[in-house]
């Protein structure tokens, strides 16, 4: 099958809470998830309300695409003018609900990390360029190509668009699979009081 966009399912408003829920699945041991819910018995359905509003940023403000309607996989696409979250936009996404439920630490540790992306982003990004904000895949679909095709597929008109794209993650096995598909790390840093190494990757255009 060629890589192309049209071969993706583009998800809908409707499709947001089940692909919020099977991104709780796919990151529920990622290093992330975990620092900004210690308690695994809980973190599955808190993160599923974090995944919810990032998700509904991407319908609102960017791209998002599911492998098929059965949502083996995911991916959040960004404009780099719409990668910062910006208070105004979160509220409009409906990222400031779930706040309210949150734990006060929860809320500050969150904070502090949107700040330390975004510098990661002036210091690290090109002017111009895509934003990987979120790409996964349910455990029970893993290893058998989906994320290879969300990426290829969007690749394939990036490449034609000469157009960079550039992501952050925080797992070193991760940086082996980017880089597979064309990234490079040009940072390695740690969130301020987090423990958390980010690795800050960019794919320059292949076209």
């Amino acid at each position: 099958m060629v890589a192309d966009l049209s071969n993706l399912v583009r998800l809908t408003k409707a499709q947001v809470r089940p692909a919020a829920e099977m991104m709780a699945r796919a990151f529920q041991d990622y290093p992330l998830m975990a620092y900004f819910f210690p308690d695994a018995t809980e973190r599955m359905e808190k993160s599923a309300n974090d995944f919810q509003s990032l998700i509904h940023y991407g319908l609102l403000y960017g791209e998002v695409y599911a492998t098929s309607p059965n949502l083996e996989g995911a991916a959040v696409w960004l404009p780099s003018t719409k990668a910062h979250r910006t208070l105004l936009r979160r509220i409009r996404s409906g990222g400031l609900s779930g706040l309210f439920e949150m734990r006060r630490k929860t809320n500050e540790k969150q904070r502090s990390f949107i700040d330390y992306v975004v510098s990661i982003h002036k210091r690290c990004a090109p002017s111009v360029y895509s934003y990987l904000q979120l790409i996964g895949v349910d455990p029970v679909h893993q290893g058998k190509g989906h994320s290879s095709i969300l990426l290829r597929a969007m690749f394939a008109r990036l490449d034609k668009e000469h157009m960079p794209s550039f992501l952050e993650t925080h797992a070193d096995k991760n940086v082996a699979i980017y880089r597979h598909h064309g990234f490079r790390v040009v940072e390695e840093s740690e969130a301020p009081g987090s423990g958390l190494t980010t690795w800050a990757m960019l794919r320059d255009s292949q076209g």
